[in-house]
């Protein structure tokens, strides 16, 4: 693994350091809260990149895309996390998109690549399902075929941005007698649909992130299906495929980091030589956090597919943010415990970042299941 770059690559983070130094949107020095919608502060921003094709560099130019490989766009995402101005895009950029390059017929890119990237659709992600989440393939909500269109009926949970999402990506099972990673398809459909009913589910913080969706004889056209009916299953591993480096989520580590570090040193907090030790540890933490987004990186650069060095990536960063927000509470002792924005030490984001990140090591994948990915396809080891 290289930590240097190349001539090229040195040259390309200094063009993105330079758009971004003059062309940057307003900036917070505190850590970026995730945002859900459309919010008209990011209108502009996403039209300047857009502009340069870097809402999703490494898509092709005629979809929109810069024709970047896939070094260029994680130095541009590690350059925006630096610099805390937001790739915009969502799922739409970071998932779907680039699973309908890969899967999808030309009407399909055609009617959906460039809305993405406009900005002119939300996607959210209709996989977890009540009884289905660590276990996904075991799925129940069924589509069956009538004529064009297939009729869906079931159940999806921690549907993320569902409320405000257009449409929705999502695994149906069309072969109940198949086995159960067979038999399962992938659909486009869109959240207007007649039967389509959303309902929030609050979190411990008070934030509405998460939806379940409930589907009551939802039509979706056959045109909608992506790739091959009943072998959606592998179609939506691609998807997944895409959720790999979390460069930004290192970045964003060490940058809360050094939030809390400043919060101490302008307030003379008195802090004990334990949580010093804590703190001095969390460091080294987000260093490790961002060299394996280093090491995930480049085994993409050269062609291959990080599988559990992306489980490692994914599990490290999770478990670290509760370890960052249980440092943290320990620094404020019992004042983390206040929420109020406008009395609360750092405004409340202690309190608000130690309940948002109970959920961080089950959403995307538990750690249970990168750990059987890490020992399994890692490790060699024998299933249990």
């Amino acid at each position: 693994m290289d930590f240097h770059d190349s001539p090229e690559q040195a040259t390309w983070r200094n063009e993105v350091r330079s758009f971004i130094e003059s062309e940057q949107p307003e900036r917070d020095e505190a850590p970026l809260m995730m945002e859900r919608g459309r919010n008209p502060r990011l209108a502009a921003w996403r039209e300047k990149i857009s502009k340069k094709g870097w809402v999703a560099p490494a898509w092709p130019k005629e979809y929109g895309g810069a024709g970047l490989g896939v070094m260029e766009q994680f130095i541009l995402n590690e350059e925006f996390a630096e610099a805390r101005v937001p790739n915009v895009g969502g799922m739409g950029t970071s998932m779907i998109g680039p699973t309908i390059i890969i899967h999808g017929n030309e009407e399909q890119k055609q009617e959906h690549l460039g809305a993405i990237l406009r900005g002119e659709v939300q996607w959210c992600q209709g996989y977890s399902e009540p009884g289905s989440g660590s276990d996904l393939a075991s799925l129940q909500t069924r589509a069956v075929r009538d004529g064009d269109d297939f009729v869906i009926n079931g159940q999806k949970i921690w549907t993320s941005g569902a409320h405000t999402a257009d449409w929705m990506f999502m695994l149906a099972r069309t072969d109940p007698d198949a086995p159960k990673h067979r038999g399962i398809t992938y659909f486009l459909m869109d959240m207007k649909s007649p039967g389509v009913t959303v309902r929030p589910l609050i979190n411990m913080g008070n934030m509405h992130n998460f939806n379940e969706v409930f589907f009551e004889d939802v039509r979706v056209p056959a045109r909608n299906v992506l790739g091959e009916i009943d072998r959606g299953w592998y179609i939506g591993t691609t998807t997944l495929d895409f959720e790999r480096s979390s460069i930004g989520n290192s970045v964003g580590q060490r940058q809360t980091l050094e939030y809390y570090l400043r919060y101490i040193k302008q307030n003379n907090a008195d802090v004990s030589g334990t949580v010093k030790g804590e703190l001095a540890d969390r460091w080294i933490e987000a260093m490790t956090a961002k060299n394996l987004s280093y090491r995930v990186i480049t085994i993409q650069a050269e062609g291959r597919v990080p599988n559990h060095e992306a489980s490692i990536a994914k599990m490290f960063n999770t478990e670290l943010s509760q370890r960052i927000a249980r440092t943290a509470m320990k620094v404020l002792g019992t004042a983390g415990q206040l929420t109020d924005a406008e009395q609360a030490p750092m405004k409340g984001r202690v309190a608000a970042s130690y309940l948002a990140t109970v959920s961080s090591t089950i959403a995307g994948g538990t750690s249970e299941i990168q750990r059987n990915i890490v020992a399994t396809r890692g490790l060699g080891l024998p299933r249990a």
